[in-house]
């Protein structure tokens, strides 16, 4: 009842501030999918608060089950629940175009400066704050559901998930299928 009440006092943001947000925090965030995801998520819950968790949850679920870029398929999804196929198209271009046009410039910048010793220490430096970034974001994505009677849930299912992964070699989509019927069928916390 509550979540209906919150879809209904949320501002339903026109399609220029959409487009705005996403061409900002999507082509601008450094640190990959997982930092903009992270931004984001401050973004449109704390600050802008166009959608609440469940939704946030619910489209980056969905962007991980899809193939592609994953972080467009999320900032699709926000768009749809935002202003729905005007908002998806909206939030996927401001999400793509700038960052297309960023990777080509920096593509070409790179071939001639890869033989630089300077460059490929910068390039090590930002992979390990990348790695830092994404465990900020999935502790982001995890922390309200980490509530205290699905503690050992969460942490079951994401154990296993890992296992399934790194040990035993499944696909990604297989190991994100069978935690949404893990998820499914283990008994969950009332709300």
């Amino acid at each position: 009842m509550s979540d209906i009440a919150d879809r209904t006092t949320r501002t339903r943001p026109g399609l220029a501030e959409i487009a705005n947000t996403f061409a900002r925090y999507a082509n601008f965030t450094l640190g990959g999918g997982s930092a903009t995801v992270a931004v984001l998520h401050r973004e449109l819950l704390d600050r802008k608060r166009w959608i609440n968790n469940d939704d946030f949850s619910l489209c980056f679920a969905l962007a991980r089950l899809t193939p592609g870029t994953n972080l467009l398929a999320f900032c699709t999804g926000v768009g749809w629940l935002l202003r729905g196929m005007a908002g998806a198209v909206i939030a996927l271009l401001a999400a793509s175009i700038p960052c297309a046009i960023i990777v080509v410039a920096g593509t070409a910048l790179f071939s001639h400066w890869q033989d630089n010793h300077w460059a490929q220490a910068a390039i090590h430096g930002a992979v390990a704050a990348a790695v830092a970034i994404t465990v900020k974001t999935c502790w982001t994505i995890a922390h309200p559901h980490f509530k205290s009677g699905a503690r050992v849930r969460v942490i079951l299912i994401a154990v296993t998930a890992f296992l399934l992964y790194v040990w035993a070699g499944l696909p990604a989509i297989e190991v994100l299928l069978i935690a949404g019927v893990a998820g499914a069928l283990l008994p969950g916390v009332r709300q």
